[in-house]
């Protein structure tokens, strides 16, 4: 009886190790291949704190180029990491390289991250971007045509540049300015293909007070203010 035991148990064991063997193998090969992630049975609900900070993200400042901004990913357990705006408008991001930022708020810029992080890095990325400093000048539209001091104008940090405003700097419109029909041409990140040529009709802006018809203007704008086909 014992000897047949062990014979059987000679027989028994070798199957079990290949059959351990293939498990593991099994589970190695069907892990998680995120590099940064945790289980996600395991992840528990962001403390009060962080989801505080998420919640108290700028959503009203919009990026500009030459904004130094502080960027976190609270998962990572590391102090913040400086970032600057580049000409092109972008962000040298960790993981996930070049990021367009220009013309989107803290609270839009970390959604917009926290997605990309999801797609590969993370099971769950909570990132908490804020605006550490910003240039003295945000760069210069120029003002062509009928207004009496043409030229470049600059754009503060703290200032939103409007069109009406640009205008009165530059010594308000000559006699026969075509006050309805202001052009903008505007040159996005896309680059020069993607253009646009906006008009904004300032001779309301100041007769009527309709300001939510003003343009705000960006680094780069050309205005050009035409004169009228018909002087009278």
């Amino acid at each position: 009886m014992n000897r047949r035991f062990r014979q059987f148990s000679r027989r028994l064991v070798p199957g079990l190790q290949l059959t351990l063997l293939m498990v593991v193998t099994l589970l190695l090969f069907f892990s998680p291949a995120k590099s940064v992630a945790a289980d996600p049975a395991t992840n528990t609900a962001a403390p009060d704190n962080l989801v505080g900070s998420v919640n108290a993200m700028d959503d009203k400042y919009r990026v500009a180029i030459g904004d130094q901004l502080s960027f976190q990913i609270i998962e990572d357990e590391d102090d913040p990491k400086l970032l600057v705006v580049t000409d092109s408008g972008d962000l040298q991001v960790p993981y996930i390289g070049r990021f367009p930022a220009v013309g989107k708020t803290c609270k839009e810029l970390a959604a917009a991250l926290k997605v990309e992080l999801e797609k590969e890095y993370y099971y769950h990325a909570t990132v908490v971007i804020a605006v550490d400093s910003k240039p003295r000048s945000r760069g210069k539209i120029y003002i062509v045509g009928a207004v009496h001091i043409p030229g470049s104008q600059e754009i503060s940090s703290d200032e939103t540049l409007t069109v009406s405003r640009a205008i009165l700097r530059a010594g308000s419109f000559t006699e026969f300015a075509d006050e309805k029909n202001v052009r903008i041409t505007r040159s996005p990140a896309g680059g020069p293909d993607a253009k646009k040529i906006l008009t904004v009709n300032v001779a309301e802006i100041f007769e009527k007070g309709k300001t939510e018809n003003d343009l705000t203007l960006q680094p780069g704008d050309l205005i050009f203010v035409p004169e009228r086909m018909i002087r009278f």
